[in-house]
């Protein structure tokens, strides 16, 4: 399933979202410029997150970044691909407006950055002596994913659908987000998606829906948009 729009309304203009894929898409557009060999290896090992590093299995390759905490943050910034970015920065244009609306604009980049950090220590858990670099911007987004799942529940959300052919239906959004949900505890669970930190993913998710529930309990309205 891939999201195409949906039908809730940004009441102001989403600056941090758009600051967020202008930001992800010149650290892209670097990384290309690395080409395919060792220089674009070298920057993963450098700027990626690996777990075993921080909790002292592996040895910090040459030229991490120092002090290595810091990747936690870089990491978050860096794609391996086209189809990873292209559809990270999708999700994150559909999806990050209107949080950043409930949130506004500061709160909302300190929640996308909190989000992206307790995502990748999520990961962390589930593999501890990892010596792979983690890469990307899905566990921040899956925050703001799970944000919109609690704030947005009857959103419709259009959606390509690929099964057997290409359709295009209206999904309520806890609909969407929890058959994505479900699907990264089941790849998380019984291994369907290799090379992907799908538990970063349902970290991120968990920690949205949290800080959603908590600033609707702090004096504002749990936010439906009725269609």
């Amino acid at each position: 399933m891939l999201p195409i729009r949906d039908d809730t309304p940004s009441r102001t203009f989403p600056l941090v979202t758009f600051l967020l894929i202008l930001a992800n898409g010149l650290v892209w557009l670097w990384e290309v410029s690395l080409g395919s060999g060792t220089a674009l290896t070298s920057a993963y090992l450098r700027f990626g997150f690996i777990p075993g590093v921080l909790t002292g299995s592996n040895a910090a390759p040459p030229g991490a970044l120092q002090p290595y905490i810091l990747t936690v943050l870089t990491s978050i910034f860096m794609h391996g691909s086209w189809s990873h970015i292209l559809g990270n920065m999708l999700f994150l244009w559909i999806f990050g407006n209107n949080i950043e609306d409930h949130l506004g604009h500061g709160k909302y980049l300190l929640f996308y950055l909190v989000g992206g950090v307790v995502a990748t220590m999520v990961h962390l858990l589930s593999g501890p002596s990892s010596p792979v670099p983690t890469i990307g911007a899905s566990g921040a987004i899956a925050a703001v994913l799970g944000a919109y799942f609690f704030l947005y529940p009857r959103a419709k959300i259009q959606t390509l659908v690929f099964f057997i052919f290409i359709t295009s239906v209206r999904l309520p959004a806890w609909i969407f987000l929890g058959i994505w949900f479900l699907m990264q505890l089941f790849e998380g669970t019984f291994g369907g998606a290799q090379g992907v930190a799908v538990w970063a993913h349902v970290g991120g998710f968990l920690f949205g829906v949290l800080i959603a529930w908590i600033t609707s309990r702090r004096g504002r309205t749990r936010t439906e948009y009725e269609v």
